[in-house]
């Protein structure tokens, strides 16, 4: 009985401790997750203090450019000079170009022009300076007519100089002719500007 009665003192003692067990843990607290702080360099304004001032800013130190440089005026190029007349081309074996002028003609004539008479004046002159000097006379035409018939006029232009020539004094051995025609223009063209210059007779040196 006495075993028996023991029993039941534990099996009290035990249902109290774990009734106490039970009831007497306190309750574990919830761990809150703080806010996150706002993004930006701001702080939070603390009431009662004074306004944050402005940090001053630096002074720009003020860049000082060089003046323009001054511009010079430009002098417009001088105007080229008129063309004349086309110069004799040089002649082989002889220094610099030909002394001596070309003479030119009106379209299918072969007579000397009244104002080709100076530059022929001139040629004679230079001729008796230089006895020594032979010439070649060149007919030439324009391009208008036949092959044949420009062969022809090229060969009475070139005579004609030559008549004058004697007249002037200058012996008929220092001076021989050839006609080129229309094959050997002076100046490239299809008008009166370039066929000007292709009527002539040219003073081709042969020895001094």
């Amino acid at each position: 009985m006495r075993f028996r009665g023991s029993v039941h003192v534990l099996l009290a003692v035990a249902v109290l401790i774990g009734s106490l067990a039970l009831y007497g843990c306190p309750k574990r607290p919830e761990v809150m997750q703080a806010a996150p702080a706002p993004a930006g360099p701001a702080a939070a304004t603390v009431p009662g203090a004074a306004p944050a001032q402005p940090s001053p800013q630096t002074a720009e130190t003020p860049v000082t450019r060089p003046a323009a440089p001054a511009e010079t005026p430009v002098q417009p190029a001088p105007a080229a000079a008129a063309p004349g007349a086309p110069a004799a081309a040089a002649q082989p074996g002889v220094p610099g170009p030909s002394p001596l002028k070309d003479v030119f003609f009106d379209y299918d004539k072969a007579n000397i022009r009244d104002d080709q008479k100076a530059a022929l004046n001139d040629n004679v002159g230079w001729l008796k300076g230089n006895t020594g000097a032979k010439v070649l006379l060149e007919g030439h035409c324009d391009e208008r007519g036949t092959a044949e018939y420009n062969l022809g006029l090229g060969e009475r232009r070139s005579k004609a100089v030559k008549d004058y020539l004697i007249a002037a004094g200058i012996a008929a051995d220092r001076i021989s002719i050839i006609s080129y025609g229309k094959e050997r223009p002076f100046v490239l063209g299809h008008d009166e500007s370039a066929w000007k210059w292709n009527r002539r007779a040219h003073f081709v040196l042969q020895g001094q």
